[in-house]
């Protein structure tokens, strides 16, 4: 098996390190079901990865134009700060990761669709905010996931090439991204499976982030140092 050179770890953060997606697909399930607006899970669940913008988008292309997009913002908005105050908990994995690349002195960034405001609430709610001094985020390009400006812009701002650079996402829209960058995509699904076509851009999709540090371990050369 051939051993990957890696130079960064790249991390989505809503789904992959913190347990956001599932708190996001609830709280809008709820308001959309409220309004009696049909298949309010799919529609949900079809947003998975985009940025807020898209999100909006996609539900009026699906719903129309007189649909209630402030009343909705606002009732989605309580509904996900109820859940929230009871905690934000990380992803099964997360401390142990973080950990272990630290003492393997090997970079890692958060890359993330989400706004720069958003992932430092996310990051600060999950009390992990002080572990990462690079955060990429939707406010720092033009186009954000699928497509690879977000992962270009981290490989390059950390001075590595995007195949030294592991990228590790839960959907499908952030695969396509990474794997469009060049990085080694891994991916850890959260709220759904990926499709053939997701799965073939993938280097390994794994059950959950002690399932990626098990395989950069067993596939991975660090630089400076490897991973005890």
């Amino acid at each position: 098996m051939t051993d990957w050179l890696i130079e960064a770890v790249l991390l989505d953060m809503d789904g992959t390190l913190v347990d956001t997606e599932r708190v996001y697909i609830e709280s809008l399930t709820e308001v959309l079901t409220e309004l009696g607006l049909p298949d309010a899970l799919a529609t949900c669940h079809s947003m998975i990865g985009l940025p807020g913008a898209e999100c909006q988008a996609l539900l009026v292309a699906r719903y129309g134009e007189a649909l209630p997009l402030a009343d909705i913002n606002r009732a989605f908005a309580a509904k996900r700060d109820a859940r929230f105050a009871r905690g934000l908990p990380v992803k099964a994995g997360t401390l142990e990761l973080l950990d272990t690349l630290h003492d393997a002195s090997c970079k890692v960034a958060v890359v993330t669709s989400s706004s720069r405001k958003t992932a430092d609430l996310h990051l600060t709610l999950a009390g992990i905010r002080a572990r990462f001094d690079t955060i990429f985020t939707r406010d720092d390009v033009d186009r954000g996931k699928p497509a690879p400006d977000l992962y270009l812009l981290a490989a390059e701002r950390i001075g590595s090439a995007p195949r030294n650079c592991v990228a590790v996402e839960d959907s499908s829209v952030g695969v396509a991204a990474a794997f469009t960058a060049g990085t080694i995509t891994l991916m850890v699904p959260d709220l759904l499976q990926p499709d053939e076509g997701t799965r073939e851009k993938c280097a390994a999709v794994l059950p959950d982030l002690h399932a990626v540090l098990t395989t950069l371990r067993q596939r991975g050369r660090f630089v400076p140092s490897a991973l005890g």
